[in-house]
């Protein structure tokens, strides 16, 4: 059977991007027929109203002034998107499903893809470049420290959220491991293994396992977080709504890395992690999470070379 890995990410891809558009098209419809209805006619007094006392009359008390209502605001700010992000949307989609794709076809005609040294450091440049120009195109209405939550007054709170999240994304992980998922990745003609995991796996460079940790414990965390949950899913939760934008967000952040192996386990991460930051409101939490379970990650792979041996297929 040949490795349908292409069909599968490009499909992922149009999938999210389809979601998005139709949703978000669908929202403006219809917000736009309520705001253009009827308004409804005042209601016809029975009986006659006596007017008030005149505003110069020394009888009439002082009018208080009654501050409007207070409005209930999520702890994630969105109202400051405008329809140009929906262009920052696009772009971001185009330059990960251009290089993702790009990326599974050379490995499908056999070229070579072996990540160097100075790949995997312009991949790191390009998290970071990423995160950069998200954060550059809200910065004019935003502050980071506002737009993240940067300020988290709870952090404590991560030394449980984190170490809990990543338990239970390995019972999960499990529990497709042991429903058979992989065998079934494998039946379909996929490579089961992420390119990453064989090269930490496999590796005698030491400047190549260095750069591999340095990308997964911190570049990854920090600016995919930035990227995915910070701008995505906020974008998306403006124009399509919650469940919208966390779908699709979780879902071109699994299709980016390439895997149809990751393509679940990694969409589920990707749910996981908008629940956390909804919940928190600060992109610390999501951040942290990332970071031990990536970090978690990279000690599972490497413990064979120490003498620990650990199946970690998924």
């Amino acid at each position: 059977m040949s490795d349908p890995t292409e069909s599968v990410i490009i499909a992922s891809f149009c999938t999210a991007l389809g979601v998005f558009m139709l949703t978000a098209i669908g929202r403006k419809i219809f917000e736009g027929k309520q705001e253009t209805g009827p308004l409804p006619a005042p209601p016809f007094p029975d009986e006659e109203i006596s007017l008030p006392a005149r505003p110069d009359s020394p009888y009439q008390p002082p009018t208080a002034v009654t501050p409007p209502p207070a409005t209930p605001q999520s702890g994630i700010p969105i109202a400051f998107y405008r329809p140009l992000d929906l262009l920052g949307v696009g772009l971001i989609f185009l330059v990960f499903f251009t290089l993702v794709v790009g990326s599974v076809q050379m490995a499908a005609s056999g070229k070579e893809t072996d990540l160097d040294p100075s790949g995997l450091i312009s991949s790191i440049i390009f998290q970071f470049v990423s995160a950069a120009i998200v954060t550059g195109m809200v910065f004019k209405r935003i502050r980071p420290i506002a737009w993240l939550g940067l300020r988290w007054r709870n952090w404590p709170w991560v030394s449980l959220i984190a170490p809990g999240a990543v338990l239970g994304m390995w019972l999960i992980f499990g529990g497709l491991q042991a429903s058979g998922y992989m065998e079934w990745i494998e039946s379909l003609g996929c490579e089961p293994m992420q390119e990453t995991v064989k090269l930490l796996q496999d590796s005698t460079d030491p400047t190549l396992i260095g750069l591999m940790i340095f990308a997964a414990v911190i570049a990854a965390p920090f600016c995919e977080e930035i990227v995915f949950r910070g701008y995505l899913y906020t974008v998306g939760k403006r124009f399509a709504g919650p469940w919208i934008g966390a779908f699709c967000s979780a879902l071109i952040f699994s299709a980016a890395h390439g895997s149809v192996a990751a393509l679940l386990p990694l969409f589920i991460f990707g749910l996981v992690q908008v629940f956390i930051y909804e919940k928190t409101g600060s992109i610390w939490a999501p951040i942290a999470v990332h970071l031990l379970f990536n970090g978690a990650t990279v000690l599972v792979q490497l413990a064979p070379r120490f003498g620990y041996p650990i199946d970690a297929s998924l």
